[in-house]
């Protein structure tokens, strides 16, 4: 399901009767973004033009209706802020100015060589967009409205990419509030900093979460069918490199957990999923949870994250990653090299094996650290290139995103069956280690591929969320 944009033009309906063609002039340039908004994946409720209090009101009634994420405010020619008022009020929704002229630079010459005041006159409120923004930036102030601005022209490359920038992250904060969260087992004992309150989590995102009972992922893996098994283990060939010193048994086991998985999935409609669980040594569950980072991996390489040791913030970090489409890997501090100035980030499984810097390695492991029993995990590192950090944190007044922007670089990794990358960051490991940690995160993070901050910090505009940039 496409996001909704809400998009309305503002203009004064004085200039009509003034300027011949001026008014289809700006609705040309309206329709022109909004065609280009729908380039971009989402369907625009375009409200038309503004252009005094009256429409104002029934502007926002038909987007409220429509139940849009965010809203586009063209900034046509100069309009009356009057106009612009009851459309946010009502709305309830951030609002991009959209100041875009219709080119980068007026022609002065043919422009003054018009010879009609009039026309000229009418020529120039075709290019003044910039004379409403303060006034409308004045009013919101005042009356304490959220907005942005996006400053340039309709070739303006830059102010697309912000433009489309806002329509993924209501994208995302559409996802996010549709999404349906498992939540199966229970937290890590003693991992204080893990704990949640999923109260919080669904008021800040929307995000229903739905408590699962290991029985029932029992139930599957007990129904699964040799042909689904056989399938599986044909699909962990395909997806991993699986090393020669996986066992037939082993492979199979975990197989038959990942089938049991993806019918959790599908019959509960999950988005994404928390997870752990430990019991008596030696009882059925143990069997399940020793065979799952496997299976976990494959759904979060699909887009449905699995985030371990029930860590919820890190499954909903892990699914604004997924949704702006740059991966969210489970990820823990490992190491730091202070010769090389960099950070290790990684984690037992489950991985996200779409950004791997090379074929995932399904590998065994003797023991699973911390963890009871032994099984099969991902070995990974992710892409060199640019990366960024997320981590959803719980402060004691509110909750707020976590973000950090990086690069995977080249160099030694740790070859003990798990998750691990190298990290550099422009303030250095030390004052990444020390700022990253006094805001306060549970210890896990999410990894994507790409520099997309601004992304989040526009996602958390939406959601009224804060955001702090370490890096």
């Amino acid at each position: 399901m496409n996001a909704k944009i809400g998009l309305f033009g503002i203009g004064l309906d004085t200039y009509w009767p003034q300027f011949d063609g001026l008014l289809d002039n700006l609705m040309g340039y309206q329709e022109q973004i909004k065609q280009k908004i729908e380039e971009f994946g989402v369907e625009v409720v375009n409200a038309g033009m503004v252009d005094n209090p009256g429409k104002a009101r029934k502007a926002a009634d038909y987007l409220k209706k429509q139940d849009v994420e965010i809203i586009f405010l063209y900034v046509s020619t100069y309009a009356l802020s009057s106009t612009v008022l009851p459309v946010a009020q009502k709305l309830k929704a951030p609002v991009i100015i959209l100041n875009l002229q219709p080119v980068a630079q007026l022609d002065y010459e043919a422009f003054n060589s018009l010879g009609d005041r009039g026309k000229m006159t009418g020529v120039w409120l075709e290019h003044c967009q910039a004379c409403s923004v303060p006034e409308i930036a004045s009013v919101f102030n005042r009356t304490e409205i959220q907005y942005d601005i996006v400053t340039g022209y309709l070739q303006d490359e830059s102010a697309w990419e912000d433009i489309q920038s806002w329509t993924e992250a209501a994208s995302v904060a559409a996802a996010l509030q549709n999404n349906r969260m498992g939540i199966l087992g229970h937290y890590y004992n003693g991992m204080l900093d893990v704990y949640t309150d999923i109260t919080r989590q669904s008021a800040v995102f929307g995000t229903h979460m739905e408590l699962l009972e290991m029985c029932e992922l029992k139930k599957y893996r007990d129904e699964a069918s040799e042909d689904e098994v056989k399938k599986k283990v044909e699909e962990f060939y395909d997806k991993f490199r699986v090393s020669e010193d996986c066992e037939t048994d082993e492979i199979d086991r975990a197989a038959r957990t990942s089938v049991a998985l993806d019918k959790l999935v599908s019959n509960r409609d999950l988005g994404s999923l928390a997870y752990y669980y430990e019991g008596e040594s030696g009882n059925e569950y143990e069997n399940i949870v020793t065979s799952i980072i496997a299976g976990n991996t494959l759904l979060t390489g699909k887009g449905i994250p699995v985030a371990g040791e029930c860590e919820v913030k890190n499954a909903q970090a892990m699914k604004i990653m997924a949704e702006f489409g740059v991966g969210g890997s489970f990820s823990e501090l490992y190491l730091m090299d202070f010769k090389d100035d960099v950070v290790y980030l990684g984690h037992d499984g489950p991985a996200h094996f779409a950004i791997a810097e090379e074929k995932v390695k399904l590998v065994p492991l003797p023991v699973y650290h911390g963890k009871p029993g032994k099984g099969l995990s991902i070995q990974m590192n992710v892409k060199n290139g640019p990366v960024t950090l997320l981590s959803v944190v719980e402060g004691k007044d509110n909750i707020f995103l976590l973000v950090a922007e990086g690069e995977a670089v080249e160099g030694p990794i740790l070859q003990i069956g798990n998750t691990n990358s190298r990290y550099r960051f422009s303030i250095g490991a030390k004052q990444f280690m020390d700022e990253w940690s006094k805001q306060g995160p549970a210890h896990h993070c999410a990894v994507g591929v790409g520099h997309i901050a601004n992304k989040i910090e526009k996602l958390g505009q939406i959601l009224n969320m804060r955001v702090v940039k370490i890096c």
